[in-house]
């Protein structure tokens, strides 16, 4: 989760936010370059008693200002659309869950277990235990099993929401009468928290998402629990 004061992104929770991470840091490299050039020659500019009317037609400092961006842009664009097929991709998922957002709250359906299905409402700050989080825990958690691809259906009974989880690296927008999915992966365990992403009426920032990763076993022992219980 984020911490008070926090400058950078969340610890990454799967390969997939691993990636954007890396992305994000080879963007900004090249950023800081071209800035730290843009302003050397401004400085060079202001500063310079000298003069030339003739480069103001020079034809390779135009050709050097349209190639080099292009260049630049080119190594930008290649790391980011290998990322982008990798959000795409979907090999094989273990599990399914689709998730339907309302107002406000989510609801959870396992594909791949009969009768495993929940709704998870926010807990009020009043019957939040020591050690939890004030309006970012959830009374059900949805539980994923460690380094199992999972696949998300998303959509919406009634507006638009948006399904975010930071540290796992994936947010898709729930859409009424549209199913949405994305996938992830966690390779670590944990519990990672994430919001509705869209505003969606008064208590947008009501409905928070919560996602346990356990060991295999441990999944295969809770969804065999809850749905005994749903019976």
């Amino acid at each position: 989760m984020a911490h008070p004061s926090q400058l950078g992104f969340q610890d990454a929770a799967s390969p997939l936010m691993q990636e954007l991470l890396e992305f994000h840091d080879h963007a900004l490299m090249i950023v800081f370059l071209i800035s730290t050039v843009v302003l050397y020659i401004l400085t060079v500019m202001v500063t310079s008693k000298l003069t030339d009317k003739l480069i103001l037609d020079s034809q390779e400092i135009e050709i050097i200002w349209t190639i080099l961006p292009a260049i630049i842009l080119i190594f930008i664009a290649l790391p980011s659309l290998r990322v982008l097929y990798m959000m795409d991709e979907l090999n094989d998922p273990h599990i399914t869950v689709k998730t339907m957002g309302h107002q406000w709250y989510w609801s959870y359906e396992y594909a791949d277990f009969p009768n495993l299905n929940f709704d998870s409402y926010m807990i009020p700050p009043q019957d939040l235990n020591p050690g939890q989080f004030r309006l970012i825990e959830a009374d059900h958690r949805m539980v994923v099993p460690l380094e199992s691809p999972v696949r998300v259906l998303v959509s919406a009974d009634d507006v638009l929401h948006s399904w975010a989880v930071p540290a796992l690296g994936v947010k898709m927008d729930a859409v009424p009468g549209r199913l949405n999915q994305m996938t992830f992966v966690t390779n670590r365990l944990g519990v990672f928290y994430g919001q509705c992403s869209e505003i969606c009426g008064a208590n947008h920032s009501f409905m928070p998402i919560v996602v346990e990763t356990v060991p295999l076993q441990h999944f295969e022992n809770w969804a065999l629990l809850m749905m005994e219980n749903e019976d």
